[in-house]
């Protein structure tokens, strides 16, 4: 079957938002059906599972559409109209609130065959006209989707609909054959593979939390010298982060790895994941880690602790004692065996089996082939 995927932008800060429709479109066996849509910016596709690529290399105001932009929306959603139709597709795959602002007011006036799965993949500003947009499409044909269960209940409440969770999970097969040895991640990192490694991976932004993990680095490296800290990506945080080691005096301690393709085979060079996130959607990162075989600790959000339970270490992301004394933990601890917790609550088999069902029940037609490994 024919699906299109529409993302609000490419780069390197929607990454994430692009791999889990990646892994979504995964499940169409053809890919010569698969399109993918980026409205803004004109960087590549992550990979081939993306299909075939379109950037309509728009602006932020033209896709918001308001003030004087409002006539360009109009003449936008002309030019979406078209293609649409040109394509024909069987179902409509899109990024979030912002994107089905742009596309169901045009989808609600073609062919009512087509199928629309909204997919929000993180906490979003909902204005009082959202849930009238959503009843301009046929029940039948509209899915609204959150990657955790956290998410869809939190969303469910602010539009007055249901939203239904199906969480998002990576293949574990794939996942695990890409990964690097313990020995070659920690080379491609320039980490001396007789540290301790604390690891982070994500956008170096606020919401991330990673900038009070310096000071709980600070504190720990008062009794463990051999601790090093790793970040692997990047963002506006950077010039902050790199201040702040350097007046903690922790240069020899801190790698800023910066954005890397290959950051999914590096969790092996961790010791112990730490995800201290003030906001989230899911955090694949989690998952990630958990596949790699890495301890986590976690902050202490929902959609942490509703995918690893009572096996998870959470700590609020403001407390740096907390931070402190929960690593020191880990560190003290079997954590071969806590990981082994981790991965059994996890269950990333189920997970991911329950994922593929999840959107092949949304997506696909029982006449199309569906791949699952």
């Amino acid at each position: 079957m024919s699906i299109v995927s529409i993302v609000w932008s490419s780069g390197k800060a929607h990454a994430s938002i692009h791999q889990v429709h990646e892994q979504i479109l995964t499940l169409v066996a053809d890919k010569s059906e698969v399109h993918t849509w980026m409205l803004m910016g004109r960087e590549a596709g992550r990979g081939p599972g993306c299909g075939q690529t379109l950037h309509w290399r728009l602006s932020a105001r033209a896709l918001k559409g308001r003030g004087v932009w409002k006539f360009s929306q109009w003449w936008l959603q002309r030019r979406l109209a078209r293609e649409i139709e040109r394509v024909n597709p069987k179902a409509l795959l899109l990024d979030g609130i912002g994107v089905a602002r742009l596309i169901i007011p045009v989808v609600a006036r073609l062919n009512p065959g087509i199928q629309v799965v909204v997919v929000f993949h993180g906490q979003s500003r909902i204005r009082r006209s959202d849930p009238r947009l959503f009843s301009a499409i046929a029940a039948h044909r509209l899915k609204l989707v959150a990657v955790s269960g956290a998410l869809a209940e939190s969303l469910g409440a602010k539009l007055g609909r249901t939203v239904a969770a199906t969480r998002t999970a990576m293949n574990p097969h794939a996942f695990k054959q890409a990964l690097l040895s313990r020995d070659e991640a920690r080379m491609r990192l320039g980490v001396d593979s007789a540290r301790i490694v604390l690891g982070a991976v994500g956008r170096l932004v606020e919401e991330k939390g990673f900038l009070p993990m310096l000071d709980v680095l600070s504190e720990l490296s008062r009794t463990r010298a051999d601790l090093h800290l790793v970040l692997v990506g990047d963002g506006e945080q950077r010039p902050e982060l790199e201040s702040r080691i350097r007046c903690l005096g922790l240069e020899p301690m801190v790698t800023l790895a910066g954005h890397r393709q290959d950051a999914a085979q590096l969790y092996q060079a961790f010791d112990v994941m730490l995800i201290p996130s003030r906001s989230e959607g899911l955090g694949l990162v989690l998952q990630e880690a958990v596949l790699a075989h890495v301890p986590v600790v976690a902050s202490d959000l929902p959609v942490f602790v509703e995918q690893l339970g009572l096996s998870g270490i959470y700590v609020s992301p403001y407390d740096v004692p907390g931070w402190v004394a929960a690593i020191e933990h880990v560190l003290d601890s079997d954590r071969r065996l806590l990981a082994d917790e981790q991965d059994r609550r996890l269950a990333p088999e189920d997970a991911w089996e329950q994922f593929c069902s999840g959107y092949a029940e949304l997506l696909i037609d029982d006449s199309d082939p569906v791949r699952t490994s």
